[in-house]
């Protein structure tokens, strides 16, 4: 039958088509629902267009320190729409490159909001405006049914985004005018790295955070790095502190501002970015009604990605933290294995990186000290500071911090945590490291190569255990 496959995917994020060239690699007849874009948030409003953002401010604050280099270039400015545009154009090239993927797999595209009427029955709606000849709106059956609908911008009471004063991550990604002033709420990636752009793009930026540490996520030493590079920068910020209240001018947002001790104080700015965090789209999917069991805003799965409803699935962000692309791509090819009876590896949580693309880069993965402490290792912690690496200072970046944790028994790496110049290109060597269950005296008879950035990571593992060269 036309309309029924072997599996059907709904969501087409970087989740959901991973997931579905999988399942046509595996031999079964897939089909994807999506009602706006392919490759979803991340590739279209997320990961990829924030990181051409970033990368046009940092080329700009290059420019501006050229000197630093013996270089010179005069009049350095920026064109603010011509930065969106070309970010816009990377998330068209790629969104495009999906496109061809679903060809080349033989992968159908449905274009609509997909609901799960019964167990293996998927009722689409039409969507606005789908590609010419695509399939549409109607009644699909699959033997497999996976959620890969992603996450929202959580809204809280009384911060309300509206898209004009007070933006999520969607109008932040495309300004209407660059602001001269600005407030983020909310420490995580994407407060961070937004927070970032428009500093290094000269706007005045204050932001808060209700925890003691920005990055919360973070470990603290390397949270603490990055707060005071941030702070070089111009950037203010407020943590144990929240946003109690905004009021909106005509061009402008007065936001109320309480501090731990009690203090208020009101600070107006061109504009407000909410970023405290997001919420799963488990909304008009028929789950409730066939009765799946959510939680906080997430679908509950098993380590396979299964549902406690037989046939239906879920992967990525809707199935709850770690919300990031790699996960969710990770998590639908274990799906989906496992549907096909492959046995495949169960993922661990504690071994998936997390990467924050602001200046500085920070990446981690695995346990921080202050986890690993509390969870009754007792430990070797290496350091390894930026300043006595050769590649460092030959590219103007001598600040910042290779962290390794390890457990003093087995030698076990328990945990990697960096930040400085191109350290999320970096971050894969411990977790490579980590997946393999290398010992610290393997890491220390590896050869890294010279003049790299890679040493600090040598390095760092020297110092836990007593035998750093370089500081």
């Amino acid at each position: 039958m036309a309309n029924s496959y072997d599996v059907i995917i709904i969501g087409s994020g970087p989740g959901g088509y991973v997931t579905a060239i999988r399942s046509a690699q595996l031999g079964f007849k897939t089909a994807l629902v999506e009602k706006s874009y392919l490759g979803g948030i991340c590739l279209n409003w997320g990961c990829i267009p924030t990181k051409a953002l970033l990368r046009s401010a940092e080329i700009y604050h290059y420019m501006e320190h050229a000197k630093d280099y013996g270089l010179s270039a005069k009049d350095v400015s920026f064109d603010p729409g011509a930065v969106v545009k070309r970010s816009r154009a990377v998330a068209a090239q790629l969104s495009n490159g999906v496109q061809f993927l679903m060809k080349k797999n033989k992968i159908d595209v449905i274009w609509g909001a997909g609901t799960i009427t019964a167990p293996g029955k998927v009722s689409v709606k039409a969507s606005d405006n789908p590609p010419k000849g695509a399939l549409g709106a109607g009644d699909y059956t699959a033997k497999h049914v996976i959620v890969a609908t992603g996450a929202r911008p959580r809204a809280l009471p009384g911060l309300e985004p509206d898209g004009k004063l007070v933006w999520t991550y969607f109008e932040a990604m495309a300004p209407d005018k660059m602001p001269k002033s600005l407030l983020v709420i909310g420490s995580g990636a994407i407060g961070i790295e937004f927070a970032s752009f428009y500093r290094t793009l000269g706007a005045d930026v204050t932001v808060v955070e209700i925890l003691p540490q920005i990055l919360p996520v973070e470990d603290e030493e390397i949270a603490a790095h990055a707060r005071k590079r941030f702070e070089k920068q111009g950037m203010r910020i407020l943590t144990e502190a929240k946003v109690s209240g905004l009021k909106k001018g005509k061009d402008s947002v007065t936001a109320t501002i309480e501090t731990k001790d009690g203090k208020k104080e009101d600070l107006t700015v061109d504009r407000v970015i909410s970023a405290v965090g997001v919420v799963g789209n488990i909304e008009n999917l028929g789950l409730e009604k066939l009765g799946v069991k959510t939680d906080r805003g997430t679908i509950v799965t098993d380590s396979y990605g299964k549902t406690n409803v037989q046939g239906i699935y879920a992967i990525g962000d809707v199935a709850g933290p770690p919300m990031l692309a790699h996960k969710a791509e990770h998590e639908g090819v274990i799906c989906v294995e496992a549907i096909a009876g492959k046995h495949p590896h169960v993922m661990d949580k504690l071994k998936i990186p997390g990467c924050t693309y602001c200046t500085p880069q920070i990446a981690s993965v695995g346990l921080t000290e202050k986890k690993a402490k509390e969870a009754g290792y007792d430990i070797n912690v290496g350091r390894f500071p930026f300043v006595g690496n050769g590649k460092a200072i030959a590219l103007g970046e001598p600040e910042g911090m290779t962290k390794t944790i390890f457990d003093k028994k087995t030698g076990q790496l328990l945990g990697a945590h960096m930040v400085g110049a191109e350290v999320t290109e970096l971050i894969q060597g411990f977790v490579i490291a980590m997946n393999l269950e290398t010992t610290e005296q393997e890491l220390i008879d590896s050869v890294f190569p010279h003049p790299t950035l890679s040493e600090t990571m040598h390095e760092s593992v020297l110092a836990a255990y007593g035998r750093v060269i370089h500081t």
